[in-house]
């Protein structure tokens, strides 16, 4: 096979490399959301005509004229099993600025965040975000490798927080983690062997901003994060044996720190 000419492997890899700094959005929710967010960089809109009846308002608040495409020949390069319903945006991902600026805690406030710790699935993630949004947290964290990237799944997953609530990457997690600690932050480690309940330990540190810090399931939190957090804290259970799904473990977690806040 002929060697590709190197003006032509070098336009390749700069295609490839413009693809990954995009993201495609999917679904009339994802999409919608996207369109109605200031924030958002659009580069590309694609709908069917009754996706975008559907969408209404958002197509002129988006600022970007729709292709409008046939249902049976979606042009949209989107997984074969995503459902799009007819709708797809091609978008940068969103700069939310700094960590200390997103997070600070001025005084008489008690901020709550959540940092993820290897958790590589959108689907999680996206569940994350969500219940983040939903009981108040300042912003959800996770490292740049090893986590679950801005992507369609977990745009739809997320039910619109994506564009709300600040999806941090940070390159690495227990210097965040320290960054944190510095802003008045008490860093909770989500631990099934520990031996302090998360209840307890929320009532012990009133109108302190709090840091919820979950690993993935199975290996749970790296050695690292666990030696980075200030007290490591457990979801009781009712039975001898017991375990919840990361997402519900967060939503769980977040309603507690909530209700203490």
């Amino acid at each position: 096979m002929a060697k590709k000419p190197k003006w032509v492997v070098d336009k390749e890899r700069a295609r490839g490399a413009a693809a990954r700094e995009t993201v495609w959005l999917f679904g009339l929710h994802a999409v919608r959301d996207a369109l109605e967010n200031p924030r958002r960089e659009k580069l590309r809109l694609v709908v069917t005509k009754n996706a975008a009846d559907r969408l209404g308002a958002a197509l002129a608040a988006g600022g970007i004229e729709p292709e409008i495409a046939d249902p049976r020949k979606f042009p949209a390069p989107l997984d074969p099993g995503s459902v799009h319903q007819g709708a797809a945006l091609e978008v940068k991902p969103l700069d939310w600025g700094k960590l200390d600026e997103v997070c600070a805690a001025p005084p008489g406030t008690a901020p709550r965040v959540v940092l993820l710790d290897r958790v590589t699935d959108p689907h999680n993630v996206g569940a994350i975000l969500r219940s983040a949004e939903v009981f108040g947290a300042a912003a959800v964290i996770a490292p740049a490798r090893h986590s679950a990237p801005e992507t369609g799944a977990l745009a739809k997953t997320a039910s619109g927080a994506l564009e709300r609530l600040p999806y941090l990457r940070v390159t690495n997690l227990a210097q965040a983690m320290e960054e944190l600690k510095g802003l008045g932050y008490v860093m909770l480690g989500l631990d099934g062997t520990a031996d302090e309940s998360v209840t307890a330990a929320l009532a012990a540190l009133p109108g302190a901003p709090i840091g919820l810090v979950l690993g993935a399931e199975g290996p749970g939190l790296r050695d690292k994060t666990k030696e980075t957090c200030d007290r490591l804290v457990k979801i009781p259970f009712a039975r001898d044996f017991g375990s919840l799904n990361v997402s519900n473990a967060a939503a769980v977690a977040l309603f507690a720190a909530s209700a203490e806040s």
